[in-house]
């Protein structure tokens, strides 16, 4: 098993996005020596606490900093965006860094109906998503005789296709394309177990895999003790509820009386969200780690979290390698 990284760019509040994508840059560069074996960027629009909006762009930039280890989108929202012009940022990506870029698809709009009226998205085109995929993966595949527009630069190039999603129709899709797939586990769990066992048990080989491949999304607040992990995590807790009471803003920072944030009854419903998460110091996260990767028996683990303060998301990541490597995980190569 490998393990792995989701980074949204966060923008905490006090700073800016200059500062949040500089410190996306630092991240990177840390998590390529703990030995992670992806870091993807997931595309959300018109929120200010999330500077990762030009996935695409991201993924450029990460990969010139680093060398070895696989970076890419998780994801880039297919139904915003024309497939072939997928095909043809993703080929200069892996054109420009062979054999190390991913494409994670998801059907979701990254954002609110306004969103898709600003970026002239109808809410049809994710009932195409299936067909998209299978073009896209034409597109970025060998050459073929017949198809009226080719992918320069893209065809040829083989980009990975993974099937990101938060309920069963993107297992489905995963299974039936013969494609890997990742679970958002870290904020919408209720469907995982149902779609990890659907997605097994349907899923076709292809050319790009010849069995599943399963990932889990876990959220990791990581600190030197409980208490520490359990301060971290209430940032994300209040971000979580501010953006379901239709108030996204900038990451909040840490508070120790999260009742004073918000109110105990909504805090059952924040909590739920974000149970598969990891929390605490080094040996409570290594312990709940091997929990859920005991429960879930996923194939790989993608750790994320969004953490208002620098040096502590840095750590937090940190102790989460460490964990994963005292689990026996395989540390990452861009193979």
């Amino acid at each position: 098993m490998r393990y792995s990284l989701l980074d949204l760019a966060p923008v905490p509040e006090g700073s800016d996005t200059a500062t949040a994508l500089a410190n996306m840059g630092a991240l990177a560069r840390h998590a390529e020596g703990w030995g992670y074996h992806r870091y993807w960027l997931a595309e959300h629009h018109n929120m200010p606490g999330i500077a990762s909006a030009a996935t695409s762009v991201l993924i450029g930039h990460v990969a010139g900093l680093t060398s070895t280890m696989r970076v890419g989108a998780g994801g880039i929202m297919l139904p915003n965006h024309a497939p072939l012009a997928v095909a043809e940022a993703f080929g200069t990506l892996a054109t420009l860094h062979p054999g190390r870029i991913d494409l994670g698809l998801g059907r979701a709009p990254g954002g609110d109906h306004a969103v898709m009226q600003a970026l002239g998205v109808h809410p049809s085109r994710a009932e195409r998503f299936a067909d998209e995929v299978a073009l896209l993966r034409a597109l970025l595949g060998p050459r073929m005789e017949g198809l009226p527009v080719r992918a320069h630069p893209g065809e040829g190039t083989e980009v990975p296709l993974w099937i990101l999603g938060s309920s069963l129709h993107g297992a489905e899709v995963a299974a039936m394309l013969g494609l890997p797939y990742a679970f958002a586990s870290h904020f919408a769990p209720a469907a995982l177990e149902q779609a990890f066992a659907l997605y097994r048990a349907r899923f076709e080989p292809s050319e790009q895999l010849d069995r599943p491949h399963a990932m889990l999304a876990v959220n990791v607040f990581a600190g030197d003790s409980d208490a520490e992990g359990a301060r971290l995590r209430t940032s994300m807790q209040q971000a979580f509820y501010r953006l379901r009471t239709g108030a996204p803003g900038k990451l909040p920072a840490p508070v120790d009386d999260l009742d004073r944030v918000i109110p105990r009854g909504a805090q059952a419903t924040v909590d739920a969200a974000l149970t598969v998460s990891a929390v605490g110091g080094p040996a409570t996260v290594q312990r709940q780690l091997a929990a859920l990767i005991e429960r879930y028996r996923p194939d790989e683990v993608i750790l994320t979290g969004q953490i208002h303060d620098h040096d502590a998301r840095l750590r937090s990541f940190e102790i989460g390698a460490d964990a994963m490597q005292a689990l026996g995980a395989e540390v990452g190569q861009a193979a």
